[in-house]
């Protein structure tokens, strides 16, 4: 069973940077509790030959701790913009290290890119669109290393209800590009 041992101040982070933003609204002098982190890419995966969309199941602490019983996020693909390569180069490596899908880096298409989480960090988001087959499948997916990520398939006829299905945990963005696809593609 997951839960949480403990919570404790962050010292040294390797992630993330703790600051307060002091600024000026017009005349008012004001302090803001922030966090600087990574801005990052995700994925929204559609697998034709199965006629599902590709999702990843994995757990977050973070929503661990606010819910106390249920840790489980279903999510695109995504990952931590990092490295110094585009985005799209990113979203590609992300795919085959958490689906197992090599897909063309040319056949990423641009959804939208927006702000997240912007009451604490403001991270800026770039969504992708892909299609796959079974052709492309070269590995199970999981993630790296101690990463423990489950590949889920939501069929197209279930994909509507599920969006709104408030008893699947699931970020915004599942949501904005399943609701994308269903009014761009179809």
């Amino acid at each position: 069973m997951n839960k949480i041992d403990s919570t404790e101040k962050l010292k040294n982070p390797s992630f993330i940077k703790p600051i307060l933003i002091n600024y000026s609204q017009g005349d008012i002098k004001r302090k803001w509790e922030a966090v600087i982190s990574h801005d990052s890419v995700a994925v929204l995966l559609y697998h034709k030959d199965k006629k599902a969309f590709i999702l990843v199941k994995q757990l977050r602490a973070t929503v661990l701790n606010k819910n106390k019983t249920n840790g489980m996020m279903y999510e695109l693909c995504a990952g931590i913009i990092d490295k110094d390569t585009t985005n799209a180069q990113i979203a590609k490596e992300e795919v085959l290290e958490e689906c197992g899908y090599d897909i063309p880096v040319e056949s990423l298409e641009k959804i939208s890119s927006f702000y997240t989480s912007v009451g604490i960090s403001g991270t800026h988001q770039t969504l992708y669109y892909a299609s796959c087959d079974d052709s492309m499948k070269v590995n199970d997916g999981g993630g790296l290393h101690d990463e423990e990520i489950e590949v889920i398939y939501i069929p197209l006829e279930k994909a509507k209800k599920f969006i709104f299905d408030e008893t699947y945990q699931k970020t915004t963005g599942v949501m904005l590009s399943i609701y994308w696809f269903f009014d761009k593609k179809l």
